[in-house]
């Protein structure tokens, strides 16, 4: 499906959104003669409208990389792949159109692709000798909330964040994980949006919930067993975003708020806030 979307000041195309995720092999460090590198398992997207969000069309696919070998027999994860999932899947040549159609010219974004997703997906284009696709801009996640939203959940792992809204559990499948991502997006703008409207009533409520239970307050223990996870953010963050927007779109969010809050005025219940913001919060 192709869709444009048109700015209200110059009426120019905006770019659609595009959140993608690879699944991908774990290198070893087992002696080798060949370098340790990773092999593109599993490619997922989902694409939304910029202003809405609205999910436009989605993509996943299994890949089989050339060598079996490389895939683990039995995973360790509970939904994880194995040899025996890709044994039959296409190879990246064969689904490389569809990729490059999904990605090139669009806005992508992601939960730590600047430093792994996008590096894999050149990494897989070289490999078959063909242009990589190309963004008009980056959002990684990581970074926005990094610098937004803080480690309010503990850190700022995907799962954890998932877990602290209580948006289950993260399943390491591509279109199942950007769902996620775009879902742990929308209730971390909520956040920041009652706290910076209602900063005197808000601000600091949302830290600590006791009803919350993230991976460090359980210990490690999860109902599945999980390796190292190759996407897992680095543990000091001097993250610069690469973002098409000055400020990034929560900063928007915030600004377009404002005009209903004056339409707002008077009302004090948060359940009349909550009414009149519901179209940006979707």
């Amino acid at each position: 499906m192709e869709a444009s979307s048109y700015s209200c000041k110059d009426h120019t195309p905006t770019p659609e959104i595009v959140f993608f995720d690879l699944e991908t092999t774990v290198p070893t460090n087992r002696s080798t003669a060949q370098p340790r590198r990773f092999w593109v398992l599993e490619f997922g997207a989902i694409v939304v409208s910029p202003h809405k969000l609205e999910e436009l069309e989605s993509y996943s696919t299994l890949i089989r990389p050339r060598d079996l070998s490389v895939v683990s027999v039995k995973s360790s994860r509970c939904d994880g792949i194995t040899r025996e999932a890709v044994k039959d899947a296409p190879f990246f040549e064969e689904v490389a159109d569809k990729i490059f159609g999904i990605l090139n010219g669009r806005i992508w974004a992601g939960h730590n692709i600047q430093r792994f997703d996008c590096v894999r997906i050149k990494e897989a284009f070289d490999d078959i000798k063909r242009p990589a696709p190309v963004p008009v801009g980056i959002i990684d996640s990581l970074g926005v909330l990094s610098e937004k939203f803080g480690k309010r959940a503990g850190n700022m792992k995907m799962a954890t964040l998932a877990s602290y809204f209580g948006l289950g559990q993260q399943k390491h499948r591509s279109l199942d994980d950007v769902r996620m991502n775009l879902e742990v997006l929308k209730h971390c703008a909520t956040v920041l949006f009652l706290e910076s409207s209602l900063p005197s009533t808000m601000h600091g409520k949302w830290y600590g919930s006791s009803s919350v239970m993230t991976r460090s307050r359980t210990n490690g223990k999860s109902p599945c067993k999980e390796e190292t996870s190759r996407k897992s953010p680095p543990t000091s963050l001097g993250y610069q975003r690469a973002v098409p927007y000055a400020r990034g779109s929560l900063g928007k969010m915030t600004e377009r708020v404002k005009g209903l809050l004056c339409k707002a005025q008077g009302q004090q219940s948060l359940n009349q806030l909550l009414k009149h913001s519901h179209s940006l919060l979707r």
